[in-house]
């Protein structure tokens, strides 16, 4: 019985986590440039991305044209800032647009949509 119950709780506690949200930055550290976006699940948001990168689907196709030239491994993802997790859901998506086009007049990038 303590077995179910241990997996009873991890169910209930990665239901009840907050993924991690805010902005990030994709990088082509081969030629500089950077591209800008967010989302309410950062790790969801770069294996999507990654994904559509490397079938040739990326909306983006500056970035698509980027990565076909220099490869996977030019490219970095990163986390540029965090929303705090009293972020209400109503206010989620303006939160996020509002930091991912700060940041992206900030670094002098290229807002994903």
């Amino acid at each position: 019985m303590t077995s179910e119950a241990s997996r009873k709780a991890a169910r209930q506690a990665y239901k009840a986590r907050i993924p991690p949200r805010g902005a990030f930055a994709v990088r082509c550290t081969a030629t500089g440039r950077t591209w800008v976006g967010s989302g309410p699940n950062l790790d969801a948001a770069r294996n999507q991305l990654w994904s559509m990168l490397r079938t040739g689907a990326c909306y983006e196709v500056a970035l698509q044209a980027e990565w076909t030239t220099h490869g996977e491994g030019a490219f970095v993802f990163e986390t540029l800032e965090l929303l705090p997790d009293d972020v209400s859901a109503l206010n989620l998506r303006d939160e996020l647009n509002a930091t991912k086009t700060r940041w992206a007049v900030e670094l002098g990038a290229a807002p994903l949509r």
